[in-house]
C-alpha cells in the first residue's frame, strides 16, 4: 500500500519561507514524476511543481518559477518544495502525488498523477 508523509507547511508571513517534505513508501511499481499540488478554498487544485525521476527534469507552474525550487531524495524516498518569497496567494492545501507525467504548457502545469496523499496547509497572511 501506498503511503505518502507530508511535513513543513505552517503560517507565515508575506515574504517568508516554507519547506515542504513528502516521504513516500509502498509503490509496487516505479512511477515517473512526482510533485506538488495545492487547492485553496472555493478554486480547483492546480500543480505547483513536479520532478522527473531521472532527478533532473523540473516543471513549475509560472505563479511560483523563480520562488519555489523541487528536488528530490531518491535514497530517502524524499521529495522536498522550498519554498521563498511566500505570498497570500499561495495559501492552499498542498498535496504531494506521484504517477505518470508532469509537463507545461502556457505556463501551467498539467499533469497525470496516480496516488495522492492528504495534504498539508499552507497559510501565507501578515
Amino acid at each position: 500500500q501506498v503511503h505518502f508523509v507530508e511535513s513543513g507547511g505552517g503560517s507565515v508571513q508575506p515574504g517568508g519561507s516554507l519547506r515542504l517534505a513528502c516521504t513516500t513508501s509502498g509503490f509496487a511499481s516505479d512511477y515517473e514524476a512526482i510533485g506538488w499540488f495545492r487547492q485553496a478554498p472555493g478554486k480547483e487544485r492546480e500543480g505547483v511543481s513536479c520532478i522527473d525521476t531521472d532527478d533532473v527534469t523540473t516543471y513549475y507552474t509560472d505563479s511560483v518559477k523563480g520562488r519555489f525550487t523541487i528536488s528530490r531524495d531518491s535514497a530517502k524516498n524524499t521529495v522536498y518544495l522550498q519554498m521563498n518569497d511566500l505570498k497570500p496567494e499561495d495559501t492552499a492545501v498542498y498535496y504531494c502525488a506521484a504517477g505518470g507525467y508532469c509537463t507545461v504548457v502556457g505556463g501551467k502545469l498539467l499533469y497525470g498523477m496516480n496516488y495522492w496523499g492528504k495534504g498539508t496547509q499552507v497559510t501565507v497572511s501578515s
